[in-house]
């Protein structure tokens, strides 16, 4: 008899059953995919370059203790992302910097610029493009409205499939501007990528005799939720244990309320016998293209390939929860969806001994950190550790 069953087996569903584990729990971790890691996971391509098969992850946080955590699990290299877009024919830093200014600007207006920016901002590092939309000074929003056009319109039409007014202002927020030249897409205390991928943090965080690891299987063919009663069911038999769930919590329930809205992506991915295709791992395509961004994956695992390498292009796209090739990447968050998402959620959690953790589950964006960091809370928040 098991202890603690877990739906998923990402970062949160193997976090936790880690944790678990190491207190002599017995656990089961169910998914239905044919391998662990979830949108982690990492298969390598017939030239022999390791690719993340559901788009890139770059690993970056301030948190210490889970960046020590995920250290027992593999060997991190320093590694710090950077990102360019095509603007107007140029490869230019993203976020947008005073190196990107420089290269899109006549040096006059570059001067001017920065000194109204410094002047304003100069006690930031970073600004949110919303407060230069909305400065009273004409120069910086001009500027402001420059930069909303090429990095933010077009790309989050793309991204989201609404005009950039109906996406959440959180989104926008994500892409600051920086006044600066520190052109780092990020700007974390620990920035990083496992030694070799991801694939060796799970297979070891689920190495242990307490776990129990079922793939191709569906949870709900063998758990049961019985909100009326507030009651789990598995294999038909009551289960009073501990059930932590990381999926689609619209799909665990039947879709009762309806689907939750998602955007998905169509991941195409292109071999190339050439050294590199691309000047950085990441170009974002912000004006122009079908696609977001092309990704190229010998940037990220510090593979040495010669005269072969793999790109990816991103192709946005509506996230239809009848079709199985779809992946429910990005929750849509407004307050149509935010109340659906309650009542799916006011179903559920009375229920004692049933908890919810992870993006799915909680209909939210989380970074790989940040999930971890969940997970971990949720699981001194369990056993009540303080």
């Amino acid at each position: 008899m098991k202890d603690v069953i877990i739906v998923g087996a990402g970062f949160a569903g193997s976090t936790l059953a880690n944790l678990f584990a190491n207190i002599n729990k017995k656990v089961l971790v169910i998914d239905k995919r044919n391998h662990i890691g979830g949108n982690m996971y990492e298969e390598t391509r017939d030239n022999g370059v390791r690719v993340h098969k559901y788009g890139p992850h770059i690993f970056h946080t301030n948190d210490k203790e889970v960046f020590e955590y995920l250290q027992k699990f593999t060997s991190f290299y320093f590694y710090e992302h950077r990102v360019i877009g095509y603007i107007d024919g140029e490869y230019v830093p993203i976020p947008f910097n005073f190196k990107s200014l420089e290269l899109l600007f006549p040096s006059d207006k570059v001067k001017l610029i920065k000194e109204k920016l410094l002047k304003t901002y100069g006690e930031q590092k970073k600004v949110s493009i919303l407060d230069l939309l909305n400065d009273s000074d004409d120069v910086i929003r001009e500027f402001g409205k420059y930069v909303y056009e090429k990095v933010f319109v077009h790309y989050t039409a793309k991204q989201w499939n609404v005009p950039i007014s109906e996406v959440d202002s959180s989104v926008i927020n994500r892409v600051p501007v920086i006044l600066g030249y520190d052109d780092r897409y990020f700007q974390d205390t620990y920035q990083a990528m496992p030694k070799n991928g991801y694939n060796e943090i799970f297979e070891n965080m689920l190495d242990n005799k307490n776990i129990e690891v079922k793939l191709d299987t569906n949870a709900k063919d063998l758990l049961r939720i019985d909100t009326d009663n507030k009651k789990i069911y598995y294999d038909n038999k009551e289960f009073k244990g501990i059930v932590i769930y990381s999926g689609p919590l619209d799909e665990l329930l039947e879709y009762q309320y309806g689907p939750l809205p998602y955007r998905s992506l169509d991941l195409v991915f292109e071999d190339r016998d050439e050294n590199y295709y691309q000047p950085s791992s990441v170009v974002n395509y912000t004006v122009s293209e079908k696609f977001t961004r092309i990704t190229e994956f010998k940037y990220l695992s510090n593979q040495v390939v010669k005269d072969n390498t793999t790109i990816l292009k991103e192709y946005p796209l509506t996230y239809d929860y009848k079709n199985k090739e779809h992946v429910p990447y990005y929750a849509i968050f407004n307050d149509t969806n935010l109340a659906l998402y309650k009542k799916y959620y006011d179903s559920v959690k009375d229920i004692d001994n049933f908890y919810l953790c992870g993006r799915l589950a909680e209909y939210k964006y989380y970074n790989m950190d940040a999930v971890v960091r969940r997970a971990l809370d949720l699981f001194k928040e369990i056993e009540g550790v303080k």
